[in-house]
Order: C-alpha cells, then structure tokens, then sequence
C-alpha cells in the first residue's frame, strides 16, 4: 500500500479536496504492485499516470477521446517510462480480453449515455480478479460545492451544463445517485467489494474558482511563475514557494482548513460530491462474457 505520507505530498498543490480524497481512494483500491498492468481510462492530462509512476514500476497505458487531451497528457508524461497514450473511446477499447489488473474509471460516467456499455468495455479488458476503481459526481452534493446549480436544480428544476458557471454539471449527462451507480456496476457484471462517498464541507463555489477561473488562468499561462509553480500538479519534488504572500498558497491552506472536518467516507444520505466503488470482475470468469 503507498505510504499516506507520499500521496500527501504528491497532492500539495491541489486545490480540489474531493480530488485529493479520489486520489487517496483509488491508490487503496488499486494499490499498484510493480507487476501490475493498468489503464486510466479516460486518461485526462495524466495525473494518475504520473502519481502511479512516481510510486511503482507497473505498466500503464493512459487512453482518451479527446485528441486535444492526450496532446496535454503527452506534454505532461509521455516522456515516462513503460507508460503509452492511446486516442480509444471507453465504448470500444481497442485491447485484448483480460489485458489489465487494474482500471482507473474516474469522472467519466456521467459523461456517458450509456454508462452500462462502458462498464461492460471494462469488464471486458480486465483480467479476472482485476479490480475497478470508479468515482463519479453525487446527485446530492452540497450546496457550498456549487451555489448556483444547487440553487437553480431545487428552486427551478434548471441546471448549468456549460461555461464558466457549469460548476459540477460541467459537460454531464447525469450526476448519480448511490442505487443506481451501484446497480450500473453489478449490470455490467462486477462485484462490488466497497463503496465510499467524500467531501461534505468546502469552501463556497470552490469548484468554480478551481475549475472556471484558477484552470482557465493556469492553461493560458496567465499566472506569474510563483503561482504557477504552486499550483503545479505535475512536479512532485520541485521546490516548494513557501510564502505567506503567495495567494495560491494562502488558498490552499483555507481549503485544506476547510477539508479537515471531512471524513473519507461519510454517512449514506449525507451530501457529498463523490460517490466511489470498487468493483471487482469474478476469478474464473470467461474473459469474453459479459
């Protein structure tokens, strides 16, 4: 199991709790052995990749629809060793029958008109006894979270899907309750050996200054070096600005405040932005089923 204490200080810089407690989450479940082979699917700009290097030797392959994505992602850590990017879609992943030990399924489902088909497409790729780790957005998530959309979906049945002010709703389909995510899971034909849900308390719009604004600023360049630096998510052991005066440093020090009266798995009914489970593909099943 990787050691708290790294995943700590691979997630210094990160602003977003709840992807802080998705990182914590899926490193237990999936927990990379150095002969492990493991997709993150999709892929993003690599941040799982690079964690799951910086911690073991395993095999990873990192795969995205979107071109323009696994551009950043080459950028990012596509000069890392025994690591290859692929351009695939989860509907029809271009590998072999139990290729994977391991599948990284996060924020992607509710992404999906049909998340079952996906997950059947995961199932497929996995190696029985291989273990998926799937995190998505919950349907109940706090009204701190994203004011507006809380507002705008218990006032007028109304919602944001794009923009600066989409908030949680950003490109989605759906968010998820637990029942259905759970029956999604088991209809692709999983196990499921754990749930957890995370993250009740936060800072006010916090995901809209994460993502609408400190995102937008830090992809265009906009940001001085200092900043630039604290908020990087790639350079594990760069030096750290450690000044009072640096605002990304002070944000982070009144979110990670915040966080601290978060439990990595709360109460069912509670508000919460994730809703996590680990899902399992059944020893001695025909890898071609499903």
């Amino acid at each position: 199991m990787v050691d708290g204490e790294v995943l700590d200080h691979m997630t210094r810089n990160e602003a977003d709790m709840a992807f802080k407690r998705r990182v914590r989450t899926i490193f237990e479940w999936i927990d990379p052995q150095d002969d492990d082979f493991i997709l993150d699917i999709p892929c993003g700009r690599g941040f799982y990749l690079n964690m799951l290097r910086y911690v073991s030797q395993c095999r990873l392959v990192g795969a995205d629809l979107d071109s323009d994505v696994i551009r950043k992602a080459q950028a990012n850590v596509g000069h890392l060793p025994d690591l290859q990017l692929h351009h695939a879609s989860v509907y029809d992943l271009p590998y072999p029958d139990g290729t994977f030990d391991a599948v990284i399924l996060s924020e992607v489902l509710e992404h999906l008109e049909d998340d079952v088909a996906a997950l059947k497409q995961v199932w497929r790729v996995l190696k029985p006894g291989g273990v998926v780790a799937i995190t998505v957005p919950n349907a109940n998530y706090p009204f701190l979270w994203d004011p507006i959309n809380w507002t705008l979906e218990h006032g007028f049945n109304r919602r944001i899907r794009n923009g600066l002010l989409a908030g949680i709703w950003a490109n989605h389909v759906r968010l998820y309750q637990r029942d259905a995510l759970y029956m999604a899971v088991l209809d692709a034909g999983f196990i499921v050996e754990e749930e957890r849900a995370f993250t009740h308390w936060s800072f006010p719009f916090i995901h809209n200054l994460v993502y609408g604004v400190g995102k937008t600023l830090l992809e265009a360049g906009a940001l001085p070096d200092s900043m630039h630096k604290a908020a990087d998510r790639i350079q594990f052991d760069a030096p750290d600005d450690t000044s009072r005066f640096n605002p990304i440093r002070a944000g982070l020090r009144v979110f990670n405040w915040v966080d601290q009266f978060n439990r990595m798995d709360e109460p069912p009914g509670r508000s919460t932005v994730n809703l996590c489970i680990k899902g399992r593909k059944p020893h001695g099943t025909d890898s071609a089923a499903g």
